[in-house]
């Protein structure tokens, strides 16, 4: 396999930016009157505006030869073809199977995959409806009212981005909520508002071993037998998403409500599957099925458009270029829907867990970035927060700005005003105001020479800070689905070029492992000899405490 730095495109690119030098956007724009137009794209009712990014043609034509010399193509066939592209766990890489609405076969180690799809969408489809329509109720036959969902990391950051972003769809009578921190104020603060006789539990865990999710649903289970008074009342309160027929048994859930999901899911590409039961029931199973549908829609633009007019594609050179080239270390996400809030908490799962790597495929030490910092808020808010470092700050932070033409709670003058503000923070952004308009403005407001002088710094923008636009006509549950999908896509294709594996996440081992031993410390009092003094002195302090 191909070190990206040893591909000729990626050194006519380090010689193409030496010669952009600090060339300015606003000026290619007033050079060409066509640059909007040419640089957008649309696809599954996503438009992609990017022509506010510091590039040229000459630029995107040189970062598709990247993407065609570390084989993008050849490796997004492997993808959708089920091979084992997850080399390090020996895994295929199928979520997009999830999603397939065309139920073409498609085999992992010889077998098609898809009635087993098919069977627990079903099985979804039976148990949301039946807890929607008032069937499925709970231990004192009272209606179910309110879903918690159980889980951590993919398990938890997907489904509940999702149900935010598609509360106006959901069911009048039912409440999501989302416990996954293991400190008890996360568990004991939802529990706080709840009654147990209405509340239903989704246990989403694959191997039901899981410790912050374990820890949080053993004590969930004793809540609930502490109000309702029985044992028996955990089949009718509790279901699991899980593979582990025998642990879900002995906690207590009937085996009949366990929905299973496969090991070629990553967790955080395990929205499309049973992880997303708590969205099916709140949304019912045709608004999921939906949400499948408009991701599918981005899989065949993704697998089928050429790369130089493919939205994915696009969006992942368009951040190779600001990562590798302009240097910029953080990439900001900044969703103009406040039920977009949790989406750039879900991105930062998505694209740091996969691409957050320091070796490539064969184990070598890399010499180039990859991954960026993630960060971002819904706007306006962060209109009043951290945008002043955007704008006239040192770093230079690319951007997403994540709007819906329609607002889903018509409210006067609301998403007008939103709209605007999301337009104009782009080009604010893009533009800046130079010394010589803040000095005029200064005059016009009969500022003195003086003040015109000490004032006339602190004023100034410099602009040509880049950014995209992503603009959707209405955040459905299509809509979503794509947009979501045109992320994981983007990240698939990042990590190719970068030439790491996108969907193991072996940094988070070791944390658990010696979180696991020094749990041990605590129950039996004693510290282990191999800890730093930093840490032997905390697990001391602890000890004292206790």
């Amino acid at each position: 396999m191909t070190s990206p730095t040893s591909t000729a495109s990626w050194n006519l690119l380090l010689a193409h930016r030496i010669d952009l030098g600090d060339a300015n956007i606003s000026a290619w724009f007033h050079a060409d009157p066509q640059r909007a137009g040419k640089f957008s794209v649309e696809a599954a009712g996503i438009y992609l505006d990017y022509s506010k990014q510091s590039i040229t043609d000459q630029t995107m034509a040189m970062l598709v030869d990247l993407a065609q010399e570390m084989n993008v193509v050849g490796w997004r066939e492997q993808m959708f073809a089920g091979e084992q592209i997850n080399f390090t766990e020996q895994r295929a890489v199928l979520h997009t199977a999830l999603r397939n609405r065309s139920n073409r076969p498609i085999s992992v180690d010889g077998k098609n995959v898809m009635p087993s799809i098919n069977r627990v969408l079903q099985q979804m489809r039976g148990f949301a409806g039946a807890v929607r329509d008032g069937m499925w109720r709970g231990h004192t036959n009272e209606l179910i009212t309110d879903i918690v969902n159980i889980g951590i990391g993919g398990s938890d950051l997907g489904p509940a981005m999702a149900c935010a972003a598609l509360k106006a769809f959901g069911h009048p009578r039912l409440r999501s909520h989302f416990v996954s921190n293991v400190d008890s104020t996360h568990l004991a603060e939802t529990l706080a508002g709840l009654n147990a006789a209405s509340t239903l539990f989704v246990v989403c865990s694959k191997t039901f071993t899981t410790q912050e999710t374990l820890t949080n649903a053993h004590s969930a289970r004793r809540w609930l037998v502490d109000k309702l008074g029985a044992d028996a009342a955990v089949t009718k309160h509790f279901v699991a998403v899980s593979t582990n027929a025998k642990e879900v048994s002995a906690f207590g859930i009937d085996v009949v409500n366990m929905f299973e999901f496969w090991d070629w899911v990553g967790g955080r590409y395990s929205l499309w599957s049973a992880v997303g039961l708590s969205l099916a029931v709140l949304i019912g199973m045709d608004n999921f099925e939906e949400m499948l549908a408009g991701a599918h829609l981005m899989d065949q633009h993704f697998r089928e458009a050429p790369l130089e007019k493919n939205l994915p594609v696009i969006l992942a050179l368009i951040g190779i270029w600001q990562r590798n080239f302009m240097r910029a270390e953080t990439y900001g996400i900044l969703p103009y829907s406040q039920a977009l809030a949790r989406f750039p908490a879900y991105l930062q799962q998505l694209e740091m867990e996969s691409n957050g790597k320091r070796v490539d495929r064969e184990g070598n030490i890399v010499d180039y970035a990859t991954a960026p910092i993630l960060w971002g808020e819904p706007g306006t808010n962060g209109q009043h927060a951290f945008y002043q470092l955007i704008h006239q700050g040192t770093s230079v932070v690319p951007t997403d700005f994540v709007v819906a033409l329609q607002g889903e709670y018509p409210l006067g003058d609301h998403q007008a005003i939103l709209l605007a503000n999301c337009l104009a923070q782009t080009e604010a952004l893009l533009c800046g105001k130079d010394a010589a308009t803040v000095e005029q403005e200064l005059r016009s407001q009969n500022y003195s020479p003086a003040q015109i002088a000490q004032l006339t710094p602190h004023r100034v923008f410099p602009g040509n800070r880049p950014s995209n636009t992503l603009i959707m006509n209405r955040l459905d549950p299509k809509t979503l689905g794509a947009l979501v999908a045109a992320y994981e896509h983007k990240v698939f294709v990042q990590g190719i070029i970068w030439n790491v594996n996108s969907f193991d996440q072996w940094g988070v081992e070791l944390g658990k492992q010696l979180a696991n031993q020094i749990l041990s410390e605590f129950e039996v009092g004693a510290i282990g000899v191999q800890h730093d003094s930093s840490t032997r002195a905390a697990i001391a302090r602890i000890h004292a405490k206790r």
